[in-house]
This record gives structure tokens, C-alpha cells and sequence, in this order.
């Protein structure tokens, strides 16, 4: 299947890459080595999911960058909503799932470089974003794995790589302003309103541990809040963040 290159908006340079290379990987690498920087948006050709990463320099702390992650969630939850059919329900599942209509269909993953400027602030990030269009069912039937969708199971086969992206790439600056002028609490707001699980029991694996209890909401920050027997524990953002070394090492 051959489509058209997506358009992006004139803030934003994109960089396409081919089957076996993938976005997130791509951007990382090229964020290590320098050779990628602000508003470089790497995209990958495959035409089964969306699969893309945007490389950022930040000029906040680590822990306000930890918040990409979920303007990125919020924005592709917009643009998402822009162009899919008004019955399917896209949500989150804390920290970085997407899912549509209550499976799993993507996800968002992010990476920070180790090091820090003269300023305190990481010297890059990447924030990914995939989601399966049309998943490989070689290994089993569509329904073999009921936590797991893809669009075309859900009933959105018209949208194709390249509409999901050119209206992720437009909402995803907007959320980036809204983010910069009016600080997180719009962010934090969209995100709780969809997320799943909220006030509910939750089990949920976190930093390597399986982690039980109700989740009551989340901190200023996007951090978790989950009310246990012991008491109430936070479940910090960060710990799903991977950090890389000046060389491209995993650290």
C-alpha cells in the first residue's frame, strides 16, 4: 500500500526512515550524536501503525520534561478524536498506553539524555508515539488477545498512517503552547478525564514491581496516586523514562 508523505506544519522538520529502522530509535540515536535537534520529527514509512518520534531540547528540569509525555498523550488523544468516528474511545492507561475502545492499541515511550546542561535541564529528549493499524495475526486469531486492538479491528480502517500523523503533528504543537503559556493543569485535567481505571482498582507494573490499589488521581506532575493498605503511594513518572547515555549507551 502506497500513501502519500505526510505535511507538517512549518515549525516541525520531518525524516522519514524505512523497514527495519523505527522511529524511536532513529530519533534517539540521532539526538545522542547531534545530528537531530528541536522540532525534528522522525516518521516511519510502515503504512500497519503510526510510528513516530519528536526531538526535543528542553529548558526545564527533568521533572517538568517528564511531563512531555503525557502533552503527547493528550495531543494525540485530540487529533485522534479529530478524524476517527465519534463511537470509537480512545483512553489512557497510566503512564503510557493508548488504548481504543478498552485494549491496547499503542503507546507512548520517551528517553532523556543522562547528562544535563549547565542549567540543570537534559540536553535532549524524545517523546515516541506508535499505534497499531493493522496488526500481524500470523501467531493467532484477532480475538486471542483481548487486551490488544488495532484500528482496523475497531472499525477505523479509512485512517491511514498519514492522516493519523499529519493530525497528530498539528495538535501536538497546539498542546505544546497550551502547555508552555498555561502550565500542566490543562494537561493534567484531559488526562485524568481519560484515564482508565480512575477511582477504580488497579494492578499495574511500575519500575519492575507489580504495584496494587485504587487509583485516586494524579499529582501535579502526571505522577500516579494509588491508595493502598499502608497508606497512599506515588508512582513517579520518571521510573518509565529511559535515560541515555552521551554515546547513545542505555544507562
Amino acid at each position: 500500500m502506497s500513501l502519500p508523505d505526510p505535511v507538517f506544519p512549518p515549525l516541525l522538520t520531518g525524516h522519514a526512515v524505512t523497514a527495519p529502522d523505527r522511529a524511536f530509535e532513529t530519533a534517539v540515536a540521532g539526538a545522542a550524536r547531534g545530528s537531530l535537534g528541536a522540532a525534528d520529527l522522525v516518521w516511519a514509512r510502515d503504512t500497519s501503525r503510526l510510528d513516530c518520534a519528536l526531538v526535543l531540547e528542553p529548558d526545564v528540569d527533568r521533572a517538568r520534561a517528564a511531563e512531555m509525555v503525557f502533552v503527547a498523550m493528550v495531543a494525540f488523544g485530540d487529533s485522534f478524536g479529530a478524524i476517527a468516528p465519534p463511537e470509537i474511545g480512545l483512553t489512557y492507561r497510566w503512564p503510557m498506553a493508548l488504548c481504543v475502545n478498552g485494549a491496547r492499541a499503542g503507546h507512548v515511550r520517551a528517553a532523556m539524555s543522562a547528562q544535563d546542561d549547565a542549567d540543570g535541564h537534559p540536553h535532549w529528549m524524545v517523546v515516541g508515539l506508535t499505534l497499531d493499524i493493522r496488526r500481524n495475526h500470523r501467531d493467532g486469531e484477532p480475538g486471542d488477545a483481548p487486551d490488544r486492538t488495532d484500528l482496523v479491528e475497531e472499525g477505523c480502517a479509512e485512517l491511514t498512517r498519514t492522516d493519523l500523523l499529519e493530525s497528530y503533528a498539528r495538535h501536538l504543537l497546539t498542546w505544546i503552547h497550551t502547555w508552555q503559556t498555561d502550565g500542566f493543569r490543562p494537561v493534567h485535567d484531559l488526562l485524568l478525564f481519560r484515564a482508565e481505571g480512575y477511582r477504580e482498582p488497579v494492578r499495574l507494573e511500575h519500575a519492575g514491581e507489580v504495584q496494587e490499589g485504587r487509583f485516586i488521581g494524579l499529582d501535579d506532575r502526571g505522577n500516579l496516586l494509588l491508595e493502598t493498605g499502608e497508606g497512599t503511594r506515588m508512582l513517579d513518572t520518571q521510573a518509565a523514562i529511559e535515560a541515555v547515555a552521551p554515546a547513545g549507551r542505555g544507562v
